[in-house]
């Protein structure tokens, strides 16, 4: 689950760096990277792999 929120946050900071689209100081495509690269180090860490599934 984290993994793919780490996959969007990517994605979005490459759309929001590669369109050159001016944002404020807090939603640039550096911290949005950030926000990724925590996403990805909590999946690697095992975190949020036990939440429950629904059916």
């Amino acid at each position: 689950m984290l993994g793919i929120v780490a996959a969007v946050l990517f994605f979005v900071s490459f759309l929001v760096n590669a369109a050159e689209i001016s944002t404020n100081h807090t939603f640039s495509s550096v911290n949005i990277m950030l926000l990724g690269l925590t996403a990805l180090a909590l999946h690697v860490a095992g975190i949020g792999s036990t939440w429950p599934r629904r059916r």
